[in-house]
């Protein structure tokens, strides 16, 4: 076997290892716990942010976010809902074979013990219980959301300016909130309708699990 070809290899093993939790809800990843503490960078076409994740404001959301984040599930997708002075949503998968198969893999709510505050960001829901991949940043203070269930569990520690950046010209139009029933085709055909039909979406490139120090 040359080396070439034993790289090549691996690489297949690792890309393999990496998409198979998202085609599998059931995979035993999903129900491991996530560090206490943890970053996430979020590399987009405007710049990067960083999220800093404290599992105990919601260990169920944070469990999540972080495989996720790990598994790849963010990677080329887009921020589809940005509302001027309120927030940014993005997690809907790019591929619709993924974006399909999540859409209601729902996970029971945690109880809200911080404020949606400027920064602050939360899964996005329809009701009770009804959580599934899609995250909502805070660009303004929002203590409404603490009272409809809405439950923090991080907040931006680095790059709020690239938020604040992020398109909204679309707001509603582009993909609408999970309670206004307006996905259907995000779910449907992915990045191919956004950026057939909403060119000026930003661009999530790439998420990834991060330590404090690295840069």
């Amino acid at each position: 076997m040359t080396k070439r070809y034993a790289i090549a290899i691996l690489g297949l093993l690792a890309m393999r290892g990496q998409t198979q939790p998202l085609r599998d809800p059931r995979n035993k990843i999903w129900t491991r716990p996530a560090p206490e503490i943890y970053r996430a960078k979020i590399e987009t076409d405007k710049g990067a942010f960083t999220l800093e994740v404290t599992r105990a404001l919601a260990p169920l959301g944070a469990d999540r976010f972080y495989h996720l984040v790990e598994s790849g599930f963010y990677d080329d997708s887009r921020f589809y809902r940005i509302i001027a002075g309120r927030f940014a949503q993005f997690g809907i998968a790019g591929d619709p074979r993924i974006a399909r198969i999540w859409r209601s893999e729902s996970f029971p709510d945690d109880p809200v013990r911080a404020s949606n505050t400027r920064g602050t960001f939360a899964f996005a829901m329809t009701g009770p219980n009804a959580r599934t991949t899609q995250i909502y940043i805070n660009v303004s203070d929002q203590p409404r959301q603490d009272a409809d269930g809405f439950a923090p569990f991080g907040k931006v520690v680095e790059g709020m300016q690239v938020v604040d950046r992020l398109y909204s010209g679309y707001a509603e139009t582009s993909g609408g909130g999970m309670r206004g029933g307006k996905q259907g085709k995000l779910f449907e055909e992915g990045n191919a309708y956004l950026d057939r039909e909403f060119p000026l979406l930003d661009k999530l490139q790439h998420a990834r699990i991060v330590n404090k120090a690295e840069p």
